[in-house]
Parts: C-alpha cells; sequence; structure tokens
C-alpha cells in the first residue's frame, strides 16, 4: 500500500529503505513533507508519521543520533514564540507515567526554547520505543528507539466509519471495510477516475473508490443482489427492504453523486464496447465458499436434443471455473484498462501446493505485488496487484493458451474441494480430541 501510494504522490520506494519485518516502525525516505502528508491522507495501514531527528539501539544511540541531527532543521519548530508536547508510544510494553516523566526529562539537552502546552500545542514530538514482537519475552530495555517530529496521522478511522457493519446493504460477500480500503489504494485510485467492479456484489469495493473522489461502476450476474430482492445477509431481517441496494450505500456516506451504475451481466461474455477504458478494475472474484461463481449457459447447450426454437430457449447459469474467471479477467484487464491503470484482485490459495507460477499472467499486464492475508492453516488469499505497460492486440486474446503456463492454473478450479477438505479434516480432528 505505502509503495502505490508514494508512486502516486510522485514519488518512489527507493532501496535505502529501512523495512525491518518484525517491527511496526519503519524508516522511509520521503523527498519532502507534502509528499509524505499526501501519503497518510490515504493509507489505512499506517498509524503517524513523522520527520525522524534521531534513532539508536540504545537510550545513548538515541541521544548521540539527535546530537548529530542538523540545528539548522531543529530550530524552526523550539522558537521560544512557539509551544509543544511530547508524546511516548511504547510497543508491546506499558510504561508508568514516572518512567515516561523521567525519559522526557533525559531529552533537555535539546534546544527547546517554546512552552509546553499540552492540549493545544503548534509542534508535537515523539518518543517511539519498540520492545520486539513477543508479548511473552518483553526486554527490559527497548531494542531501538526513535525521537522525531510528527507531521500526520493516517486514515485508519475509516475502517470504523465505514465498517459493514453499520452498511445499509450487504451480503454474505461484502468485503471488509478496511481491505476495501487498501485495494482502493493499491489501484492508486484518485479524483475522476473510473473504478470498475466486474463481480460487484453489494458494491462494498465501489466505496472505497467513490470515498477517494472516483466514478464507480460494476456488474453482476445475480440479478437480485444488483437489484437489492430477496432473503436478507443480515441477522433478525428474513427480506431486503426497498431501498437497500448499492446506490442505497452510497447514498449512506454522501457519495451517491460518483455512481455511474451497475448491470446485470456475465462477465464471461462480452458487454463492453471496443475502446471502453477504465482507470482501475477492483474486484473480488466468487472462488465457491459463501457464493458459488457463475456464468449464464442455456438449456440447449446442456441438453443436446433440443430444436433450436425460442421457446426451448432460455438462460440458465452454469458453472465457471476458478481458472476461466481469472484468465477472463486479466484479458479483460488487457483490452479495457486505460495504459498505467491497474488491476487489483483477490486469489485464493492452496497454501500447500503454492508457487508463484500459479499465479496468472498476461503480457500486456505486469505484476506489482502479491501480498497475502491467512484464511487458515492451508488456504490463504492472495492480493494480487497488476499494472498494464502495454497496448492490447489482437493476438494477445488467447496468449495465456500458448505460452505453456496454462496447466498449472487449473489447480484453482479445485479451491473449494481443498477448501473443505481441510474444514473437515479439522472438525474430525476436534471430534476426536474431545473424545479423548
Amino acid at each position: 500500500e505505502i509503495t502505490s501510494l508514494l508512486s502516486l504522490c510522485g514519488g518512489q520506494f527507493s532501496g535505502e529503505q529501512e523495512i525491518r519485518v518484525n517491527s511496526p516502525f519503519w524508516i522511509l525516505n520521503i523527498p519532502s513533507e507534502e509528499m509524505a502528508r499526501g501519503l497518510m491522507k490515504r493509507t489505512v495501514c499506517a498509524k503517524s508519521i513523522f520527520e525522524l531527528w534521531g534513532h539508536g539501539k540504545s537510550a545513548g544511540e538515541l541521544y548521540a543520533s539527535l546530537k548529530n541531527y542538523p540545528t539548522d532543521k531543529m530550530l524552526p519548530y523550539l522558537q521560544s514564540d512557539s509551544t509543544y508536547k511530547i508524546h511516548i508510544h511504547t510497543f508491546n510494553k506499558t510504561l508508568t507515567q514516572a518512567q515516561k516523566i523521567k525519559k522526557i526529562d533525559a531529552l533537555e539537552f535539546l534546544p527547546f526554547k517554546g512552552k509546553v502546552n499540552l492540549k493545544n500545542p503548534e509542534h508535537v514530538f515523539w518518543i517511539l520505543e519498540d520492545y520486539g514482537m513477543n508479548p511473552n519475552d518483553v526486554p527490559e530495555e527497548p531494542i531501538h528507539l526513535y525521537f522525531g517530529r510528527w507531521i500526520a496521522d493516517g486514515q485508519r478511522e475509516l475502517i470504523e466509519s465505514y465498517s459493514v457493519k453499520k452498511r445499509h446493504f450487504i451480503g454474505n460477500t461484502s468485503m471488509d471495510a478496511c481491505l476495501s480500503f487498501i485495494m482502493a489504494n493499491h489501484g492508486r485510485v484518485k479524483p475522476n477516475d473510473i473504478v470498475y467492479d466486474p463481480f460487484v456484489g453489494t458494491g462494498g469495493l465501489l466505496i472505497s473508490s467513490a470515498h477517494f473522489g472516483a466514478y464507480v461502476c460494476g456488474t453482476d450476474i445475480d440479478y437480485n443482489t444488483i437489484h437489492g430482492l430477496g432473503k436478507a445477509s443480515r441477522k433478525n431481517q428474513k427480506w431486503r427492504g426497498p431501498d437497500e441496494n448499492i446506490r442505497a450505500n452510497l447514498r449512506q456516506y454522501g457519495l451517491e453523486k460518483y455512481y455511474l451504475d451497475a448491470l446485470v451481466a456475465d462477465f464471461s461474455r462480452p458487454v463492453w464496447r471496443k475502446g471502453m477504458l477504465f482507470d482501475a478494475i477492483i474486484t473480488d472474484p466468487p472462488y465457491g465458499i459463501r457464493e458459488a461463481p457463475r456464468r449464464m449457459g442455456s438449456q440447449k447447450e446442456t441438453v443436446k436434443s433440443v430444436e433450436r426454437s425460442t421457446e426451448n430457449h432460455f438462460f440458465v447459469s452454469s458453472s465457471y471455473h476458478l481458472s476461466d474467471i481469472f484468465f477472463d479477467l486479466l484479458k479483460f484487464g488487457a483490452e479495457h484498462l486505460v495504459m498505467g491503470g491497474r488491476l487489483v484482485y483477490w486469489l485464493p490459495i492452496y497454501r500447500p501446493e503454492y508457487t508463484e507460477e500459479i499465479i496468472p499472467r498476461h503480457p500486456c499486464l505486469k505484476l506489482i505485488s502479491n501480498c497475502e492475508q491467512l484464511l487458515s492453516s492451508h488456504t490463504s488469499r492472495r492480493l494480487i496487484t497488476m499494472e498494464k505497460v502495454k497496448e492490447f492486440k489482437d493476438q494477445d486474446e488467447n496468449s495465456h493458451l500458448l505460452d505453456g503456463q496454462y496447466m498449472p492454473y487449473r489447480g484453482h478450479n479445485s479451491f473449494r474441494e481443498k477448501y473443505f477438505s481441510g474444514v473437515t479434516k479439522r472438525i474430525a480432528k476436534e471430534e476426536k480430541d474431545n473424545q479423548k
């Protein structure tokens, strides 16, 4: 998410960053404070960003680092006519107030000239202490310390304000608000973009993109879901109300003006004219756990003996294999994304069989990121972000059939069976343990 947002703000993720996997604290090299603020206006993963004045693996190293920080960079924030306060944040440990005051007093060598104002200071400084990730083995002293000037907070409050629990219209597969915003950020959605979700469902992914000022639209094969008809997914509610629909969700958050429309359509069949381009395609394809993946078939296709007549021809749903969904999705993205536009989608994985070779590829799309969310001990889903880097040509339409990599993807088709076989085994093990 941070990498995508940096590129959206005009920066890039250089190799000089200090990223420690087992720590919540990162040191980033960002060109300007303006870019840092732009980053924090979008991120839901990062909590806060600071201008780093000093850091070290001990208090002594921290103080030495602070003494080496250029005084001319400090002075604008330490003037006598300014106000300030100092916070202390400890990760994986709780300090007493007396311990905090002692640590703050130890910074008296810094040339603070302003007055302390705890309620409404002009400048806020933070001491950040990292005590590791193991709550059962907390060291006496921090393993890393940081001191810096607070610049901005992230947008983590969006997770609560857009919570699915408060959402007007939901379904069995409505996307968690936090993940929706992460996907929009991976897609680098910006104001006046056009964002499309081909498996729109109840429109949860449209909301996060609309929040960032994009115009949103989608399609889905399920007529009842698009129109908010039928049985409700919410507890203690049998039927959906007349105003439960995607438009009502966007209206709930004051985003209705960004809603283009949602169509009842089968993604496996073309409905968009050539040249119809989207800035981002953000979606969560159905992988058959809560909702079965379907596409339109016909009675003629399943019963060969039926005569060709309109009386005997009516639409029925047939199975839509996962491998076919992903190939259709990549081909559609390659054809209908603007150059530099992004495709962001979830790919379900059976972890014992996972290799990077099973990630679907397309010659017009470059893989940007591949992030894992664990679902169980044996299954996960990976958030795949791809960027269009080449114009789509007719010869690219069936490129996946020619590159020799088609067969490994077929494993996606049995994801449902593998998922439930693991559930069955776990239940059997629990029953066996209970009998003991």
